[in-house]
């Protein structure tokens, strides 16, 4: 597929006045609101443009596989360090760069490396006009004036059609290390906390069902001395590895009773909260806890209104991620200076409502 075969299908349904629903596998369509329109795949238009190892940044049409990107990267001692889901099921088939970039999720090194909007530096798009519109650069110092580029990152493809995408790249860790600590969840955010103020190599966190799991990662020495200091149970790497990809991935036991709980009416949430925020009891269903606090994973069938105000009493916001029934809206309400923002954003990229229309906020 080339640029130009897209440009076509663009301005044809501009023309026609349809709309256009942006996919590469389908392997996020549950994110969000639900999709509509007519289907522009991206899987055509696939392909690493170019990759320099030494500098530490990589250029990916959209439609690329993210499994195929990481073989590159990993034959180079390298990978995408804020470890995107890719929710293939272990298959390695499904999730493509495009997707990655218009979803804006990131995976349990979050915390540590950085999400996925930090390491976009630069991207081209199409806009609804059907122009390939290009913003950022490949280095950071070319990264000047509106960043648009990360403002692609998680638009669910709502402004534009992402075409190629550079992103910063890092050096795989040396060395790792998982150990597991049999805490409640008041304790275990408390250890977390107070964790954070210290020099440790964390890298990684997740607290469920009565244990913390924690990763380390950098230093041969900073992961041994970080290891004997705080104690806990050392974890095999044959059983560590296999359980941070199921988190990565969201197949993990905590994800797979989720899916059946939504099937059963319950609804899954992702909760964005200061790593400070205490624990939220009062939300009941099972809880999963990353980013050393900062994301908190809920299956409940209480109402969303419940859910969104414990989030904003303690200063974050909630996702409606998986849901039978997203009728309360998959994301936090805006404010009306937010709204507006957005609203002006859409009338300068997609004047016509071309692409994925109402898939962020029903109204775009």
């Amino acid at each position: 597929m080339t640029l130009q075969q897209l440009q076509d299908q663009v301005r044809d349904a501009a023309a026609r006045g349809a709309q256009l629903d942006i996919r590469g596998h389908g392997s996020k369509a549950f994110y969000g609101e639900a999709p509509r329109g007519e289907p522009l795949s991206t899987l055509g238009f696939a392909g690493i443009s170019s990759y320099e190892p030494s500098e530490l940044v990589v250029t990916v049409k959209a439609g690329t596989r993210i499994a195929e990107l990481e073989q590159v990267l990993a034959a180079q001692g390298q990978h995408l360090p804020f470890e995107p889901p890719r929710f293939d099921n272990g298959s390695g088939g499904r999730g493509t760069v495009g997707g990655m970039v218009a979803a804006g999720l990131s995976g349990p090194a979050r915390a540590a490396a950085g999400s996925l909007r930090d390491h976009v530096l630069g991207l081209t798009l199409l806009n609804g006009k059907a122009e390939a519109m290009s913003f950022g650069g490949t280095v950071m110092k070319n990264v000047a004036g509106y960043d648009v580029a990360r403002l692609m990152a998680g638009a669910l493809g709502s402004l534009g059609l992402i075409l190629e995408v550079s992103l910063k790249v890092l050096p795989r860790p040396v060395a790792e290390a998982t150990l597991r600590f049999e805490l409640d969840q008041a304790q275990a955010l408390a250890r977390l906390n107070r964790w954070g103020g210290q020099p440790l190599p964390i890298h990684a966190s997740a607290w469920w069902d009565g244990a913390l799991v924690l990763r380390l990662a950098g230093a041969q020495a900073a992961v041994q001395a970080a290891t004997a200091q705080l104690g806990g149970e050392l974890i095999a790497d044959a059983l560590a590895r296999p359980f941070w990809e199921g988190l990565r991935d969201q197949r993990d036991e905590f994800f797979q009773g989720a899916e059946r709980a939504v099937q059963g009416g319950a609804s899954l949430w992702r909760l964005s909260l200061p790593q400070t925020a205490p624990a939220l009891q009062q939300l009941h269903g099972e809880q999963l806890i990353e980013w050393g606090g900062a994301q908190r994973w809920v299956t409940t069938p209480l109402p969303a209104a419940q859910i969104r105000e414990a989030a904003a009493r303690v200063g974050g916001h909630a996702t409606l991620f998986r849901a039978l029934d997203k009728q309360p809206g998959a994301f936090a309400p805006l404010a009306p200076p937010l709204e507006r923002i957005h609203r002006e954003l859409k009338n300068a990229f997609d004047p016509q409502r071309l692409f994925n229309p109402g898939r962020l906020y029903r109204w775009m």
